[in-house]
Formats: C-alpha cells, structure tokens, sequence
C-alpha cells in the first residue's frame, strides 16, 4: 500500500523548533491538514518517533538521513522497528550531503548507488516505495526514480522543478522544498530570506544546479540578487505565496514542501496561514 503524501508537506529541524516542542509541532501540522512532516537537519531516523507518536495519522519522512553517517544495514533495521508500530506513515528521505560538509565526500553518484544496495540487501530491506532521493543534477534525478519513490529537490527555482520533472517520468514522486518568508514588506522580506540563503550559497551543490537553470556567479554575490532571492524564496501574503507554491505544482511536482523563513520557533503563523491559502 503506498504512503498518501497529499499535496502540501511542511519541513523543520528540531535546532529550530526545539525536539521538546516536537509532538506540539506535529499535532499543529496535522490539525493544519498538511500531508507530511519533514524533519530536516541530517535526524537519526529513531529521532522522528515523537512526531509519530503524538499524531494519529500523519506521514513522517527524513529530509534527510545523510549516507555518509549511516550504515544501510542499521537504517533498514531502524526503519523495519518504526514501520512495525507506525504503518504506512513513514517515509525515508535519504541524500548525499555536501563535499563541503562533508572530510569523506567523493563520487556522489556511486556512493549512493553502494548505499542503496546496502540497504536492499539487508535482513529486511528499506522498500524502493518507502524511500526518497536528494536530488538536483540529471543522473542522481534518474536514479531517484529508478531505485526510490521519487526526488525531494532543495533550494531549486520553478525551472529546475519543470525540468526535473522530465528528468524522472511521469509517475515517480517530485516533492521540491520552497522555503517562504511570510511579510508583506518586499526589502525586509529579502533580508530575511538571504539570511537562510547565505548558507546554500555557500555549498556547490546548490549553486552548480542554479548556475544549470539562468543563474550567474552575480546574482549568487552578496547574499544573492533580488532575481535569485525571489525565484528561490518566494515572499509577501499567503496568497502570493500560494501562488508560487501552485507553480511548482503546475511544473510538475506532485508534492511540495514548505519551509517557513524568518519566524523563530514552531512557525505558527506561517504555517497556519499557507494552510489556509494552499488548501492543505
């Protein structure tokens, strides 16, 4: 039976919502209607029991276990204990992190192609439909599709969620994250979102895939141009958030993931209004 996604998924990290605050946050997002609970910042798999634990219904998936962190074999055996107590509600979002991040990092696409036959052949293999890529660049996009339910690109423009969505066919999952700054006020707005921004302008993994899809080295300089910041980082009412939201879906994404910008804590506000506007 497959995991129902929905439409809209909302993304965090417990550095900023605090992990006490997790069944707190979780119940917020699924009384919001939201599909999915992404918990970012490279989590232990075992770290998302809260979130399923104070929610009767909602999907939990990792944005993501980081492979270079990770033995297969003990992700397998850790997913197979949660799946046993939470059926159909767990997804594993699984990626290769960041050469910058990262002392061992070296041949990205084998890497990954190694670990998930690692965990294929483990005692009780992670199912292709209950897991996810980190993906940005054509091979690692065809290979979401091939051994995994589908690609959870970051940091990507409206265009690379169309071209993307080439890359992998028509049926297999694409759930890119749109982070959104909810204010009205332009100048602020932008100030906020290249504050989150400065870090993945900083990691070539990102910048490589924007300079792929229009971008220069310019609009990357100094916290990146208001061309970038806005095609990125959309900003201003919910509804003009939503509206943004809707054109990744029209490009081609199946599910989208939310990312509130610029609100300290569990994102109330944010949240709560996007739900509203998006239809969650």
């Amino acid at each position: 039976m497959a995991v129902d996604l929905g439409t809209i998924g909302v993304w965090t990290t417990y550095s900023r919502i605090g992990e006490e605050n997790a069944g707190e946050a979780a119940r917020l997002v699924e009384e919001l209607g939201y599909g999915v609970f992404w918990l970012g910042g490279s989590p232990r798999l075992p770290s998302v029991r809260p979130l399923l634990e104070a929610t009767e219904n909602l999907v939990v998936a990792t944005g993501i276990v980081n492979v270079w962190t990770y033995e297969p074999a003990q992700l397998a055996d850790e997913y197979a204990t949660l799946a046993h107590e939470f059926p159909e509600r767990l997804l594993v979002g699984i990626g290769i992190g960041h050469p910058e991040a990262a002392s061992d990092y070296s041949r990205p696409l084998s890497a990954m192609r190694a670990f998930l036959d690692g965990l294929d052949r483990a005692e009780t293999p992670l199912p292709h439909d209950r897991r996810c890529l980190a993906a940005l660049a054509p091979k690692m996009l065809a290979l979401s599709a091939e051994r995994s339910l589908g690609a959870i690109p970051y940091f990507v423009p409206v265009d690379h969620t169309r071209f993307a969505r080439a890359q992998v066919g028509a049926d297999p999952l694409l759930a890119p994250e749109v982070a959104f700054v909810l204010d009205d006020d332009p100048g602020r707005a932008r100030d906020k979102a290249r504050e989150y921004a400065r870090l993945y302008l900083g990691l070539s993994n990102y910048t490589n895939n924007l300079l792929r899809h229009g971008f220069t080295e310019e609009d990357m300089a100094e916290g990146g141009s208001d061309r970038l910041i806005d095609a990125v980082i959309p900003h201003g009412s919910a509804d003009e958030i939503a509206t943004a939201v809707r054109a990744h879906l029209d490009a081609g994404a199946n599910h989208v993931v939310l990312q509130a910008v610029g609100e300290s804590g569990i994102p109330r506000t944010g949240w709560t209004a996007l739900a509203a506007a998006v239809g969650a």
